[in-house]
């Protein structure tokens, strides 16, 4: 059992047993817990024979001893006439008489009628603290802060741990320089920045950035996430943000750092409760403490978010950020940086070029090469390697692209044959078209949920996107089904292509809704007017007419059949070419860009591997790295051919 868990059951046991405890004892009277009761009958009796020598009084219990010795209670009735008439006997007898106070008796009276109330009020502060996470978000701590202080005992990251993102790192460099030597700006009238936000696709650092600014400025650091100011209870938000910029003013100069700001800080008036909605009262108080009639010197607000375009915009105006950082996605120098700085843990053999692995991961933000450095890691020590190879980069490369390998999965022999067929024709039309991105490697080895694949990496960073490349693109994916068609006829073409026909839609329909590539529809983002207008339920916003939607669906249909029908051709007139390529992947499941170059031309595509020609068929190439022009993630479905739907 767990300790957290063998504490809660340890807890409750003892405060079971306490409760029963102290009601056993007050329930059963004070100082009468091992005395017997005895009809108030009796104790006349014994009284008129003078067996009672000595009789304690305490409220309505009268305590005496027996004959034998033994203590006995008995319960007096109420009233005057029964009260007088003990006394009167009492003192005939010479009976010892002694009696309590009110006072003494009434405590605990008292005590036992507020106990249960007490446990009540106890239980409810327990309960009310759990709820709340202890601490400062106890019952008596709703509005505290929930902002950590960071120390270099959680872990010193400095700007020499970020790499690829030089640009950002040169923004912030100067906020730290500005925390460590404030004269060297202020003598020249320069105040310190009150904010930077730090924008950019999700993995590419920003949390990273930030927390190299706290492990290089050498002042506090607060970090917090933007969801721990909104709570159920109305008010909460905005008390935490006061108390945060409080804390934050005691140990100024400090930084304080909000991880995903949108969840407090998107546009005001969007929600159903106006003004007086939660979230937005917290950002009205975080607008108010970062610039309004007080000043926070000395304190730097560092917030992260991949969405920016839903901010307010009040929220983004200098004097709250002043500084708005793009973070973006590394380029190949930024990728090799980054590769150098994950991998200083890691041994690496004689043959890892870090340059040739950044070339083929473009794309790539720095989680994605992080999980990169760590899955050739595992790899390597999957198999006994005493070093990670390019080998293991390799196949790290493709588990991460394309999926990990099934080849438990079982395909009949006419599956496999319809595979490497739909296969082969994206490989051909991807190689003789010259804006296609060149094939990196052909499988029809199942992988994630497709039985084959092929994969086209850019050898450089996309930055432009041109027509004739989406019309090259659109062909080089409608490959596919044209392969199976040529060789086995309409009539038998399978579903493989579903994921072929997504891809050259949605790629058909940014050409002719935003990007102004049909000349039909013309130079008019329809592709937003509709995402806003089908956001607002239909009501509002800009709407397309009939005849216009007509239009669009006839000239995405146009570009997908114009594909088609280049593809189709090219199949056509490089039918032997394509011919030898399915052969090729019957025989050996795996090519990269060389071999299947080799394959088209008749060639062993592991014959120059070895002199003796012992070269495992089963091992791909490592360096074979494709070369073209085109800032975009690998085409992860090119040629992806999805299982049939079962019956």
């Amino acid at each position: 059992m767990p300790v957290g868990n063998a504490r809660n059951v340890a807890f409750w046991v003892v405060l079971l047993v306490v409760v029963m405890t102290l009601f056993n004892v007050f329930s059963n009277g004070s100082g009468a817990g091992n005395s017997s009761a005895v009809p108030y009958s009796d104790f006349l009796n014994q009284v008129e024979s003078g067996s009672v020598t000595r009789v304690e009084l305490d409220g309505e219990n009268a305590t005496f001893s027996g004959s034998d010795g033994t203590e006995l209670v008995t319960i007096i009735p109420t009233g005057a006439e029964y009260s007088s008439e003990l006394s009167q006997m009492l003192v005939e007898k010479g009976v010892e008489v002694t009696a309590k106070t009110r006072e003494e008796s009434g405590f605990f009276s008292l005590l036992s009628l507020l106990l249960p109330v007490l446990i009540l009020i106890g239980f409810w502060f327990f309960m009310m603290n759990r709820m709340q996470g202890g601490g400062k978000g106890g019952a008596m701590g709703f509005g505290k802060s929930r902002a950590r202080m960071l120390t270099e005992a959680h872990g010193r990251v400095t700007f020499d741990d970020v790499a690829g993102i030089d640009e950002a790192k040169e923004e912030l460099e100067e906020v730290v320089e500005f925390l460590r030597n404030p004269q060297k700006f202020s003598r020249l009238g320069g105040k310190i920045p009150k904010g930077a936000l730090l924008e950019g696709p999700p993995g590419t650092g920003k949390t990273l950035l930030a927390r190299a600014i706290a492990g290089e400025a050498g002042v506090p650091f607060f970090t917090i996430s933007g969801s721990d100011f909104v709570e159920m209870f109305v008010g909460v938000g905005a008390s935490r943000v006061r108390d945060m910029f409080e804390q934050a003013k005691k140990n100024a100069p400090c930084i304080v750092f909000i991880d995903e700001i949108d969840a407090v800080g998107r546009h005001r008036g969007a929600g159903h409760g106006g003004g007086n909605d939660e979230r937005e009262q917290t950002l009205n108080q975080l607008l108010v403490e970062m610039d309004g009639f007080e000043a926070n010197e000395g304190v730097i607000i560092v917030a992260a978010t991949n969405r920016k375009d839903v901010l307010d915009p009040a929220l983004l105006r200098p004097g709250r950020f002043d500084r708005q950082v793009t973070v973006p996605l590394p380029d190949i120098k930024g990728r090799e940086k980054i590769l150098n700085v994950h991998s200083r843990k890691s041994p690496l053999g004689p043959d890892v070029d870090l340059r040739i692995i950044a070339r083929g991961t473009p794309g790539m933000s720095g989680a994605d090469i992080a999980n990169l450095v760590n899955e050739a890691a595992l790899m390597a020590a999957r198999v006994g390697h005493r070093f990670v190879t390019m080998l293991d980069f390799e196949k790290a490369k493709d588990k991460i692209m394309m999926g990990a390998e099934r080849r438990s999965m079982v395909l009949t022999d006419d599956q496999k044959e319809k595979t490497a067929y739909h296969e082969a024709g994206h490989a051909i039309v991807g190689l003789k078209l010259p804006k296609c991105d060149p094939v990196y490697k052909a499988t029809i080895i199942p992988r994630g949920g497709a039985l084959g694949m092929v994969m086209s990496l850019p050898e450089m960073d996309r930055l432009q996107f041109f027509k004739d490349e989406g019309h090259q693109k659109i062909a080089m994916t409608m490959a596919g089904k044209a392969a199976e068609i040529i060789k086995y006829g309409g009539d038998t073409v399978s579903s493989g292509p579903v994921g072929d026909i997504q891809q050259a839609s949605s790629l058909a329909r940014s050409m002719v809704m935003r990007w102004g590539m049909s000349d039909k529809v013309g130079n008019i983002d329809y592709q937003e007017a509709a995402a806003g207008y089908m956001s607002n339920g239909g009501a509002g916003g800009f709407s397309i007419s009939a005849k216009t939607k007509e239009l669009i669906e006839e000239e995405v249909k146009r570009f997908i059949d114009d594909g088609y029908d280049l593809a189709y051709k090219i199949l056509k007139d490089n039918y032997d070419e394509f011919e030898k390529l399915a052969q090729g992947l019957l025989e050996y499941e795996t090519l990269t860009g060389e071999e299947i170059e080799k394959v088209i031309r008749g060639e062993d595509p592991y014959g120059d591997d070895d002199d003796d020609g012992s070269a495992e068929k089963d091992t791909p190439s490592v360096t074979a790295i494709p070369k073209t022009r085109s800032k975009v993630k690998p085409e992860e479905g090119d040629g992806g051919m999805e299982p049939e739907p079962s019956a």
